[in-house]
């Protein structure tokens, strides 16, 4: 089963975020108090611990959840391998993937530790079609048409 293994949240642009319990994700909008938040086509993003996971055999083994500015951290489920258009219920949302990967900030911290950054291959972006709290231990789900 995939599912939520956090919910993080930034107030300020270009920091990691931090765990909190639960989020409101608003539609056309994000997660409430998140410093990405607006209606663009990345209002919200995802990374799997299997990623983060890849890293810290990188040897950076002290990597929590939002290190990576993730929204959203997963578990069981292969998100960078979703079609753009793929329609998944998380928690109480929907939301729509709209972004494989982005280009990385010049010189993130992570890439001048290990020369490497898994954000910018398997990092998603969607955007929030219905409402909804989020919290740590919600399904995911593919949402068939």
């Amino acid at each position: 089963m995939a599912k939520v293994i956090a919910v993080n949240i930034s107030e300020k642009k270009g920091v990691i975020k931090h765990p909190i319990e639960k989020g409101f994700f608003k539609k056309e909008h994000g997660l409430e108090g998140d410093a990405h938040v607006g209606n663009w086509h990345r209002q919200v993003s995802l990374l799997g611990q299997e990623s983060i996971d890849k890293m810290k055999k990188l040897g950076l083994d002290k990597l929590s959840t939002g290190d990576f500015a993730e929204n959203i951290t997963t578990e069981g489920i292969v998100l960078y391998k979703l079609p753009v258009g793929t329609k998944l219920k998380v928690g109480e949302t929907e939301m729509e993937v709209t972004q494989i990967g982005k280009k990385c900030h010049k010189g993130c911290e992570i890439q001048k530790l290990v020369g490497d950054c898994i954000m910018p291959r398997e990092g998603i972006f969607a955007i929030v079609l219905k409402d909804g709290y989020i919290k740590s231990g919600d399904e995911i789900k593919i949402i068939e048409d």
